[in-house]
């Protein structure tokens, strides 16, 4: 590392530590340990969509009402990303994750014993809050301990940590919702997220660019100890960080303004309506996709294999455009696989009805729909400078996530009116068009 007297910025001090020799074992468990840590979150926010039918049948809900509980959820997760996220860049990134798994885990274990529409929304809104900040928060982390050649790769490995956790829901339930019911999902999913939020108070490091800019009580120690874990040179005094970066502490309202400062605004509205788009046509679909299927005639095993094989989809198109990324033109990639996936929503609304035929191409989807949508997580992450990159990445996936809180809120009202699945297909897909074209513009490697 560079003498502790050279002013440089907190970038390009973790870039000697992050960017310079061969990746370590310390880094790989980091982004590990935040896409494990996601997979819990997508299976915890994901396992409504499993026991939607069980759900509403006992408690002779309306798909309209149904509707708000997924929309609860996803609105919890659009508070958290906006406001619990960018206190990551205030208390930093470790605590940040350490108490969101732990808001998640706890909320989880009540909604088991929820026996009302309003017991269910409120104990949605606040799992999504912390599931929110939570990925937020991790997309940061990876990123900040990846080298620049495999950021987006690191933030993709992350972010299909959410997907996995929804193959996960499918696969439990099959064993789980026979004997136990759909309760047995949610007890289940809050004590393995109670278990793992111990694992990472053991294991997750804090960011070293936030120990730099904002040095707390202890920092050059908690410093020397990641860089031991890294294998690098250990220092004897903190460097000196450029005056720029040491006025960070202004506060999470001056971050916040920061993404709509002249330099900021115009990437920062891009970001925001792309995320909007892509959002609402997601969620529609992680959330309606069991209930439709089991809705067109079949039974409720179909719906699970359905949602199974979207993820599976989401999975294998997250690591690919990870890989993609580290060839070709980041929002160029998110354009071209958005559009496809539209393409592939109106095929399948048109297809005839075969099962096999519908689910390879709800398998197909899920490739192009999650791989081309985890690509905004790389982009914001990339759009915006250390002192605000949580509060931009969270502002982002928060702002954009109101299209994930009025999709699935949307999509209930049009069955509710009668629209069958098809329909329902065609519609969504028109949204992922114009979220490719909103992608492309932000023209970010």
């Amino acid at each position: 590392m560079t003498d502790s007297n050279t002013t440089k910025s907190s970038a390009s001090l973790v870039s000697e530590v992050i960017d310079n020799g061969q990746v370590s074992g310390q880094q790989f468990l980091v982004v590990g340990m935040c896409m494990f840590l996601n997979m819990l979150d997508g299976f915890d926010i994901t396992a409504m969509a499993v026991v939607a039918g069980a759900v509403s049948q006992e408690l002779q809900l309306t798909p309209d009402r149904l509707g708000l509980i997924f929309s609860f959820a996803l609105a919890g997760m659009m508070m958290g990303a906006m406001f619990l996220a960018p206190v990551s860049d205030i208390i930093g990134r470790r605590k940040m994750i350490i108490l969101s798994v732990a808001l998640v885990g706890i909320s989880i274990l009540f909604t088991a014993n929820a026996s009302s529409l309003s017991e269910f929304m409120i104990l949605r809104f606040i799992s999504g809050a912390g599931a929110g900040a939570m990925l937020a928060s991790q997309a940061t982390l990876a990123a900040e301990y990846s080298p620049e050649k495999y950021r987006s790769l690191s933030v993709a490995a992350t972010t299909a940590g959410y997907p996995m956790g929804a193959v996960l829901t499918s696969v439990v339930a099959g064993y789980i919702m026979p004997d136990y019911g759909w309760r047995g999902m949610f007890w289940f999913g809050g004590a393995v997220t109670l278990a793992m939020g111990f694992i990472a108070w053991i294991f997750i490091p804090e960011s070293l660019k936030y120990l730099f800019e904002r040095r707390p009580t202890g920092a050059i120690k908690r410093v020397n100890a990641i860089l031991t874990k890294l294998k690098k040179p250990n220092i004897d005094a903190m460097p000196v960080v450029a005056q720029a970066e040491t006025k960070s502490k202004t506060g999470i309202i001056n971050n916040m303004l920061k993404l709509l400062a002249r330099e900021h605004a115009i990437r920062t509205l891009t970001l925001w309506s792309a995320f909007f788009l892509c959002f609402g046509t997601l969620y529609f679909l992680m959330s309606w996709i069991p209930k439709l299927i089991e809705d067109s005639g079949y039974d409720v095993a179909t719906g699970r294999r359905a949602f199974f094989l979207f993820n599976l989809g989401g999975v294998i198109g997250i690591f690919l455009m990870g890989i993609l990324a580290t060839r070709f033109k980041l929002t160029n990639l998110i354009c071209g696989m958005l559009i496809t996936s539209a393409i592939g929503m109106a095929v399948f609304a048109a297809a005839p009805n075969n099962l096999n035929l519908l689910l390879s191409i709800i398998f197909l989807i899920g490739i192009l729909q999650q791989g081309g949508f985890t690509g905004l997580y790389s982009a914001a992450a990339k759009a915006y400078p250390t002192e605000i990159r949580s509060t931009g990445i969270g502002w982002a996936i928060g702002l954009g996530r109101f299209g994930a809180v009025v999709g699935p809120y949307v999509a209930g009202v049009f069955i509710a009116a009668g629209l069958d699945m098809s329909a329902n297909f065609y519609i969504f897909a028109v949204p992922l068009v114009f979220g490719g074209l909103v992608a492309y513009r932000l023209h970010i490697r």
